[in-house]
């Protein structure tokens, strides 16, 4: 009996031809420190994390302020539609495992709330703009002394704020970084 290539895969798929093919059911805005070239985004291309694939550039329809707070300069957009400005990130389609892991790095819903909004996004290789619906980590039930720190439309943790970000890893474990941020 020939056995074919193709016979091999049904009977015996391996890990990586799964992954390949695992649904892809959710798209997630980042506008911190998941974006490209910024600490935490070998988050988004670590395989025991599930699966991501970049979509485009894009920025939020509504204004928010897109603020960094904390000792550890962390990036919030807190959830105060029209102040601030049209936050600019990353759009990426990813996995329900990926979803999963991404709640659990956010605290969701304990410290961020994730929530869809309207994202407009420009398609790599075209001028033309499309509204679509992400999901979006926002910072609820924040300090209102928040709203006075320096606000801006992009983030990166080298900017010229002077704020670089803490990896995890450099806190002190007994901080309490929710009484820096939550009412």
């Amino acid at each position: 009996m020939i056995v074919t290539r193709f016979q091999i895969l049904i009977k015996t798929p391996s890990t990586s031809y799964l992954n390949h093919f695992r649904k892809m059911s959710e798209k997630v805005f980042v506008y911190g420190t998941l974006k490209k070239k910024e600490p935490n985004h070998y988050w988004l291309t670590d395989s025991k994390n599930g699966v991501s694939k970049f979509i485009a550039n894009g920025q939020t329809c509504k204004k928010y302020p897109l603020i960094i707070g904390t000792k550890y300069n962390i990036p919030f957009v807190l959830y105060k539609p029209g102040v601030g400005h049209h936050v600019q990130g990353e759009v990426y389609e990813v996995d329900e495992k990926m979803m999963s892991n991404l709640d659990k790095l956010e605290d969701h819903p304990n410290y961020y709330i994730r929530e869809i909004d309207d994202i407009d996004i420009k398609r790599p290789g075209t001028t033309e703009n499309e509204r679509i619906k992400c999901w979006v980590y926002f910072m609820k039930n924040f300090k209102e002394e928040l709203l006075f720190n320096q606000m801006f439309e992009n983030y990166s943790s080298t900017g010229s704020h002077g704020l670089p970000y803490l990896e995890r890893s450099q806190r002190e474990k007994n901080y309490d970084h929710f009484s820096a941020i939550k009412k």
